[in-house]
């Protein structure tokens, strides 16, 4: 979409931002009109929380300028940024709790009478201002007290409060429920009308829709397009963030079909409020089970849920044999069979100071409890088999697994899982971030463990990955389980269309 002759109320033009090992924006542009809401759309690793950090100054750009009304900016910090006019509202309130409504709307600005905070006039000034966001509600009441939309409200009357010209919202509807997504979009609509800029970021494809009137996707630090949202389909967008065009034909599957009988394991009605609507799944020895899906469709959700991290509030769990099983935390999901490679092996995985062996040996341990210690004889023994049968890099066990790359980091990761000899592995995004040959030995590992009768769930965005090995693809949306494909029904084509179908649209 090209640009209006009008001067832009935000212009960033050329921004560069660059960290070791990495280019996270490679001369990026974007704009924002005044009295419009724009989202800002990409995958993991899209550069869109970088693209925001720099426009704040929360992270100093590399190159390109930043304009605002025509005139060049150069915020050095989030206060900065207000002072500027540009204002930011996070998933998670950024407010503090424990203190009343109106304090925290007059923080640090709080009027004063006799060189003393007045908390009456702070009270009254909290009211007139929340009325304008059509909020009546007692100021002085904690803020923990109201609803998390409230909350956000409230956190977006302050951002507009302090800054006013500029309002970026990142998932800001992330933990609401529907109807109170409506209270803040009724903001953000007469925000719109004040003639705000209001910069959207969400991966709710049904509210991008709703609320946006124009989108621009970043992928892999670039920007890839900018358009009216009301000139682009779901699917072309959804092709825009994953980079790749529709298939046109079926791929024919070269993989074995898993084997028929009964399931191992089987899941009904099996969700959290908040994070994944119950869902409805089994999975038989030797079966790999895809799950595709945007970024915070609930893909990972899905994962958590099953391996206990995030405990279910809904369905019920059993074995094959028809034996019940309890999954309310990790420990009982080991316990079970279960193994689990999270997505962020960094943060949620290996842990980079200790050792190779250690690593390795952690989730045996943990099954069999932390007082019948593992020899160190045994780890190093169980440590160099695995480094052999994977391959690990690594001069012996007892490098720092931090040092290794990431690709070794990973088959570190499941190796761990492995010494456990886990009925189900659970691998979400195994191949993220790696080099092209680990990437492959993963991929023929999978394969490896499918053959050996071992159940798998694997997430990934690499729409093709799943192609390949999925014996099933389950689909993920806004956090329902809203497709399943089967054999020569698992195409890319297939699993874009369903990403991108409109809430509520039947899939076949």
């Amino acid at each position: 979409m090209p640009q209006s002759d009008n001067q832009p109320l935000l212009r960033a033009r050329g921004l560069r931002k660059v960290f070791p090992g990495t280019i996270a924006l490679d001369g990026v542009d974007f704009w924002l009109e005044a009295g419009e809401v724009h989202a800002l759309l990409g995958e993991n690793g899209a550069g869109k929380s970088t693209l925001i950090k720099c426009l704040t100054g929360a992270y100093r750009r590399d190159g390109g300028d930043i304009l605002l009304n025509g005139d060049m900016i150069d915020p050095k910090g989030t206060i900065d940024a207000q002072a500027y006019g540009i204002g930011t509202v996070y998933q998670e309130v950024n407010l503090l709790p424990n203190l009343t409504v109106a304090e925290n709307l007059c923080l640090g600005h709080q009027p004063t009478r006799f060189g003393m905070i007045s908390t009456r006039a702070m009270n009254r000034r909290a009211r007139e201002v929340l009325s304008q966001f059509g909020l009546d509600i007692d100021v002085a009441r904690s803020l923990a007290s109201y609803s998390v939309a409230v909350q956000q409200v409230i956190a977006i009357a302050r951002a507009v409060t302090l800054s006013g010209k500029v309002l970026i919202l990142d998932e800001p509807t992330a933990s609401l429920d529907s109807h109170e997504v409506d209270l803040v979009f009724g903001v953000v609509r007469s925000l719109r009308e004040r003639g705000l800029g209001i910069i959207f970021i969400s991966h709710f494809l049904d509210q991008i829709f709703e609320i946006t009137d124009r989108v621009t996707v970043l992928r892999n630090g670039r920007l890839v397009g900018t358009e009216a949202t009301r000139d682009i389909d779901r699917v072309r967008l959804v092709n825009l963030m994953l980079g790749r065009e529709l298939e046109q034909e079926v791929r024919s599957h070269g993989k074995t079909h898993a084997a028929a009988g009964e399931p191992r394991l089987t899941f009904t009605g099996f969700g959290r409020k908040g994070s994944i609507e119950p869902f409805d799944l089994s999975i038989r020895p030797g079966e790999v089970v895809g799950i595709a899906g945007l970024l915070g469709s609930g893909r990972t959700e899905t994962a958590e849920v099953l391996f206990g991290v995030a405990a279910h509030d809904s369905g019920e769990a059993r074995r094959g044999d028809g034996t019940a099983l309890r999954l309310t935390s990790p420990r009982e999901a080991i316990a079970a069979g279960f193994g689990f490679c999270p997505e962020d092996r960094k943060t949620d995985g290996v842990i980079a100071d200790l050792t190779v062996r250690e690593n390795i040996a952690l989730a045996l341990q943990a099954r069999i409890g932390w007082m019948r210690r593992i020899p160190a004889r045994e780890q190093r023994a169980m440590a160099n088999d695995y480094i052999r049968k994977l391959d690990i890099r690594t001069p012996d066990a007892e490098k720092p697994v931090g040092l290794l790359s990431g690709g070794n980091q990973q088959k570190v990761m499941l190796a761990r899982w492995l010494v456990t000899n886990p009925s189900f592995l659970i691998l979400d995004e195994p191949t993220r971030g790696i080099d092209v040959g680990a990437h492959a030995e993963i991929i023929r590992l999978i394969e490896d463990l499918c053959a050996q009768g071992m159940s798998l769930l694997v997430i990934s965005s690499e729409l093709d990955e799943l192609v390949a090995y999925s014996h099933r693809v389950i689909v993920v949306r806004d956090r329902h389980h809203v497709a399943e494909l089967a054999g020569g029904d698992i195409t890319t084509d297939n699993m874009v269309r369903a990403i991108a179908a409109p809430e509520r649209e039947a899939i076949n």
